[in-house]
């Protein structure tokens, strides 16, 4: 990433992006729980995050879940579950403990189909572990407190600071406007029957203005 990169956000705007990066985590401490749902995203971190958590005993059966989207077909042709699960055998996770839910074109799809698919595996789920992108913890959650209450939600995703995370995915702008785009469905989506709703802090609301209007908005949904 070159100097000429990092001119793209102001020390203002970097300050208001891990005001909502922040927000974003849960701040959960990670624990055991009846299994875990890998979500699927251009981010391989999730599988890797996956790997670590059940190497340190933290669940007996993951769900890796995703199809394609526009944003990861290019990189995971034959879709995130199953792009997911192969790196999680590379890293030594056995066959037998991954389950792959490979239709989910969304958050909700995501919970439901997997929800589906450790009751057809006769896996009884009182907790989940819920692994995402840093910056998803907080949606993820939301999402499966509205389709799947009855489950205690734990959530986890890769130790990263904001300036790591923009170093793994390589793209400035690109970082914050899915930080801004997934702030507006944490906002939205509870209208809409998507989610539980979130208390937003004004902080983390005025540095959401701030940025949608200095045009961090290639990821919002348009109203």
């Amino acid at each position: 990433m070159g100097e000429h990169h990092q001119l793209r956000i102001t020390d203002e705007q970097f300050h208001d992006a891990t005001l909502i990066w922040n927000y974003h985590q849960m701040d959960h401490e990670a624990r055991p729980c009846s299994a875990a749902i890998g979500l699927g995203s251009h981010d391989l971190g999730v599988a890797t995050t996956a790997a670590d958590l059940y190497r340190a005993g933290l669940f007996p059966v993951v769900v890796f879940s995703g199809g394609n989207s526009p944003t990861t077909r290019a990189c995971f042709p034959r879709g995130e579950a199953v792009h997911y699960r192969q790196h999680a055998l590379s890293l030594g996770v056995p066959d037998e403990t991954i389950l792959v839910e490979s239709k989910a074109a969304n958050t909700g799809q995501n919970i439901t189909f997997s929800r589906e698919l450790l009751a057809e595996a006769g896996v009884e789920v009182e907790s989940l572990l819920l692994i995402s992108k840093p910056y998803m913890e907080r949606r993820s959650y939301a999402t499966c407190r509205k389709l799947w209450p009855e489950a205690e939600v734990v959530c986890a995703s890769e130790p990263l600071e904001l300036d790591g995370y923009i170093k793994s995915i390589g793209d400035e702008k690109l970082v914050v406007d899915m930080l801004v785009g997934d702030l507006q469905r944490v906002i939205e989506y509870p209208k809409l029957g998507f989610a539980v709703e979130q208390d937003v802090p004004s902080d983390v609301h005025g540095a959401y203005e701030r940025l949608v209007r200095a045009g961090f908005d290639s990821r919002l949904i348009k109203a």
